[in-house]
This record gives C-alpha cells, sequence and structure tokens, in this order.
C-alpha cells in the first residue's frame, strides 16, 4: 500500500520536468523565430539601403557619361575655335600688310584710271558714230569722277570698268533708237530709226522710209543706200523691236583691214 503513493510522486516528477523541458523547447523556437525575423527585417532595411545606394550609382554613373560627352563636344569646339582663331591671326597679319601698302597702291591705281579713261575717250572718237553723245557724256562723268573726293578709288574704279562693260556688249548686241543725225552733210539733222548690228554695220532709214542709208568707215560720213537696202534695213529694224522673228539681213558691210 505504500508503494503506491511514491509511484504517482513519481509520475508527477516525471511529467513535471516534461512540461519544463517542452516549455524550454518552446522558448527556445521562439527565440529562434524572433531571431529569424530580426535578420530578415535587417535584410530587408540593408537590400532597401543597397537598392538606394545602386540607383544613386546608376544616376552617377550616367551623369559622369553626359558630362564626358559635353568634354568631348566642348574639346572639339575649343579645337575648332582654335583653327578660326588662328585664321583670322593671318587675316589680320595680311590686312595689316594691305593697309601698310595701301598708299602705295593708291598712288599706282589713280594713273591706271586717267589712262583708261584716255583710251575709252579715243576709242569712242575712232568708232561708229552711234549713241556718241551719251557715251562721251559717259566718260566726261567719269572724268568729273575722278577729280571728286566723294568716291573712293575702289568706286572710281568700279564705275570706269562699268562703262568698260558696256562698251563691251555693244559689240555683242541689236538695237535700234530714234536719233537727228546730218545724213546730207549739210549741216542740218534729220529724225531717222538708226539700227546697229553689233559694231559691224550701222545704217538709218527715215521716218517715211524714203531714204535709207549707212556709215562708211572708211571715208567717216553718212553714205545714201540704193533701193535694194531698203527693204533690209527696215527688216533689221522691226527685228530690233522685236516686231518679227530673226531673220538673215543684207546689209552693208566695210571689209576688214588688212593687218600690216
Amino acid at each position: 500500500m505504500r508503494k503506491q503513493p511514491f509511484k504517482a510522486l513519481t509520475c508527477c516528477v516525471i511529467f513535471s520536468t516534461a512540461l519544463s523541458a517542452n516549455w524550454a523547447q518552446a522558448a527556445d523556437v521562439q527565440d529562434l523565430l524572433s531571431a529569424g525575423a530580426a535578420k530578415v527585417k535587417a535584410a530587408q532595411v540593408a537590400q532597401v539601403k543597397v537598392d538606394r545606394i545602386a540607383d544613386q550609382t546608376d544616376g552617377l554613373l550616367q551623369e559622369f557619361k553626359q558630362v564626358n560627352k559635353q568634354i568631348e563636344s566642348l574639346q572639339v569646339y575649343n579645337s575648332q575655335l582654335d583653327r578660326q582663331i588662328a585664321s583670322q591671326n593671318q587675316m589680320m597679319s595680311e590686312l595689316e600688310d594691305s593697309i601698310a601698302n595701301a598708299t602705295v597702291i593708291e598712288r599706282g591705281i589713280t594713273p591706271l584710271m586717267i589712262s583708261m579713261l584716255k583710251s575709252l575717250e579715243d576709242f569712242i572718237g575712232l568708232d561708229m558714230p552711234f549713241k556718241k553723245d551719251q557715251r562721251e557724256q559717259a566718260v566726261a562723268d567719269l572724268s568729273d569722277n575722278l577729280d571728286s573726293a566723294r568716291f573712293s578709288s575702289a568706286e572710281k574704279f568700279r564705275q570706269i570698268l562699268e562703262v568698260y562693260d558696256i562698251e563691251s556688249e555693244y559689240s555683242q548686241s541689236l538695237e535700234t533708237y530714234r536719233d537727228m543725225i546730218d545724213i546730207n552733210s549739210n549741216g542740218s539733222d534729220v529724225e531717222v530709226d538708226v539700227l546697229r548690228i553689233g559694231r559691224v554695220a550701222l545704217a538709218y532709214q527715215t521716218k517715211d522710209k524714203a531714204q535709207t542709208g549707212a556709215w562708211n568707215k572708211d571715208s567717216g560720213t553718212w553714205q545714201t543706200l540704193g533701193s535694194e537696202y531698203r527693204r533690209p534695213v527696215d527688216q533689221g529694224i522691226r527685228i530690233a523691236k522685236k516686231l518679227t522673228t530673226q531673220d538673215v539681213l543684207e546689209m552693208p558691210i566695210t571689209a576688214p583691214e588688212v593687218v600690216r
């Protein structure tokens, strides 16, 4: 009878010990879970920091690339500016030389312009007498401008070249105009239609087409032509006025002189 209580006490001790062990194990698991959760949370925080640093690094990398591109562009631009500065320095050196020689050039160009005007005046005097008053007036105006202080030497030279160009174009053009000329060499001017074909032929015809003539280079006078030239000259005048199409004309032409 005494052994039964002892057994019951023993069972209670064993149960109590087992319960205590289970509690201890449960506490250890809870500690492990808490530690694991803390580590996971710490890892999450660390990952956020890593992601933020990675984003910042990527932004810095892109900014670095952009800065490098800007540096390359500035290097190319600076290189171009260096070449431009070198070219401008060269131009400045050449301009300084030109300025130094400007006085010498101007002293040399003035006699040239005077000679050109004299040659032009002689040429017009020896040429066919078409628009003679107008052409001689142009030379007279150039002579006045040459003595004027209103124009620079460059402008004076340009004006002379312009008149030379006009005179050159006369050799390749066809025109007609009204003029008063002394066709009968009696001091009385008659209104006529003048036909100029380059510098090859210069003819006239009265308004009533009763008289037709041409400039004779050999004699230096107006020469009356036969009736066979009345129609060709009239046709040439119409062509010059663009009233009819161009055609072959039979005109009195002085034979060229033999070069000796």
